[in-house]
């Protein structure tokens, strides 16, 4: 159920929705209650522009969406499950991209996120939600060679930040920052594909994720090439 509006002209288009969601949720908690319900809302509203006579284009969104029963790990019993009342997250996201130059392509995102637990009897109403970064961002460009015998060429360098995030429910640990930088280079001609994509260039170490009971992390994947070849039908 929801709503929205939209706008638009040559060069600018605006935008706003609204929109309410019911999920059906299985399970009971610890004490026998079965789970109710998961209800959210949410309120969005964005603007888009272009620049460089279309080449570049640039969104800005802000958001809030409130949820009451989320079901989530229990982090003292990695077997069980508990929903808190309700959890609100508001922000802010910003993306940029398009082609700069000719063979010049730039993608560029950035999130502030404030998502906290709003109610509940046994979670301290302020505290941040699990895994979730306040500040995330990302940019990523590539770069081909337009003309010449190296026609088809291309290289690409991204970089991508997390900020800190809850590790445990009571906010009594988190999770550092960290900053992974990924590397490609490609060769397109006619309907020929190939590429090696390099995750984690400089092989950073860092806590991809937690897993919401005592104290269980996940660690990012170390440096990964992947090569790939493709021939187009």
């Amino acid at each position: 159920m929801g709503w929205c509006i939209n706008r638009v002209n040559r060069f600018l288009s605006t935008r706003a929705s609204y929109t309410q969601s019911f999920l059906p949720t299985s399970g009971f908690n610890p004490d026998g209650r079965a789970f109710k319900p998961t209800k959210g809302t949410q309120y969005e509203a964005g603007i888009k522009t272009d620049f460089l006579d279309g080449k570049l284009s640039t969104t800005l969104a802000v958001y809030q969406i409130t949820k009451t029963n989320v079901t989530i790990q229990d982090q003292n019993d990695r077997d069980s499950q508990i929903q808190v009342g309700e959890q609100r997250s508001r922000g802010i996201e910003l993306d940029v991209a398009g082609e700069i130059l000719p063979g010049w392509r730039v993608i560029g995102s950035y999130a502030y996120t404030d998502a906290e637990v709003t109610e509940d009897i046994d979670i301290s109403v302020g505290n941040k939600l699990l895994g979730v970064p306040e500040n995330q961002a990302s940019l990523w460009t590539t770069y081909e060679i337009q003309k010449g015998n190296l026609k088809g060429l291309g290289f690409g360098l991204g970089l991508f930040y997390v900020g800190e995030r809850a590790a445990l429910l009571d906010n009594s640990v988190e999770l550092p920052n960290y900053l992974r930088t990924d590397a490609a280079i490609f060769y397109r001609r006619d309907r020929f594909n190939t590429a090696i994509n390099i995750r984690n260039l400089f092989d950073t170490d860092y806590f991809s994720s937690t897993y919401g009971y005592t104290l269980g992390l996940e660690r990012g994947a170390p440096l990964t090439i992947i090569g790939s070849i493709r021939w187009e039908l």
